[in-house]
Formats: structure tokens, sequence, C-alpha cells
């Protein structure tokens, strides 16, 4: 879904997640924490488009290779927690955990319109593992990584 941020033109990938989810969080790309920024909020229904802005939420840019994903951990009408365990400046690996909301919450993540996406809505994703998109540059693998390396692409 096209979405702006600071002025700039993204793709937005929400992900909702229910009580019955697992609510580890982990990064979308490998690379560098650029930026981390705790507000305060709301804790309205996660489904509620007005969730994104107005409720609590951790918003995360990391970067590397020329690309910079940014994310936004946004609590909901249950979760009344967000965590985050990394700090600006530290890396992180693609799929690494990086923090958990408590109970139903959302993830938004916003990537540069020229990004492939390969999920579509009402699929289920499973931290870690599935693909979100390719981003611009990045080879396409087919199938599963070999045994010990993660496919590429934004999880």
């Amino acid at each position: 879904m096209p979405a702006t941020w600071n002025g700039k033109g993204y793709l937005r990938i929400s992900i909702f997640l229910n009580v019955f989810n697992v609510h580890v969080n982990r990064s979308p790309m490998g690379g560098v924490i650029r930026s981390a920024q705790y507000q305060e909020g709301k804790f309205l229904n996660a489904m509620n488009e007005a969730c994104a802005d107005l409720n609590e939420q951790n918003t995360v840019t990391v970067e590397a290779e020329g690309h910079m994903i940014i994310f936004k951990q946004i609590a909901g009408l249950l979760a009344r927690r967000v965590v985050f365990t990394k700090k600006v400046g530290d890396t992180v690996g693609r799929g690494e955990r990086i923090g958990l909301m408590k109970f139903s919450s959302r993830m938004d993540v916003f990537l540069d319109r020229s990004a492939a996406v390969q999920v579509k809505a009402g699929d289920h994703v499973k931290g870690g593992s599935s693909i979100l998109a390719f981003l611009s540059g990045e080879s396409k693998l087919s199938g599963k990584a070999p045994k010990g390396q993660v496919a590429q692409g934004a999880r």
C-alpha cells in the first residue's frame, strides 16, 4: 500500500498480530540502526488506520548497502507495551530479534517504491523466514536457502 513518511513516498506493508501470534519482532533487513524513536500514544485497535499515527510506537530506520527500511512497532488495543532491544549504531542481521510487542499489535514496514513486494493482503507471514519484498538490486532466490544460509529479501 502506498504511504508517505517525512514527505517521501514508500510502500507500506502492515502486519497485524493477534493474541495467538508470536510477538517477537525481527529486523526485516540486515544493516545498521540509524534511528530509533519512541512515541507515547493511545491504544486504538491495530486494525484502525489512525493507530499508525496515534498509538504508542517505536519507529526504527535500518540502512545497508544503499538501502533503507523503516519499520514501526505499533501497540494495539490490548498491547500496552512495545519493546525495542537495540540501540542506534548497532548492527543487526536480517531476521535478528530486535524486540517484542505484548499481546495484539501491528508492525508496519516502509520500503522504497522500487521494492518488489512478495506478499499480498491476507497472507500469513513468519518472522525471520517469510520474504516480504526484494529491494532493487537484490537477486531473487527461488525456494529455500541452502542449510545454514538465509534467503535474500526483506523479512
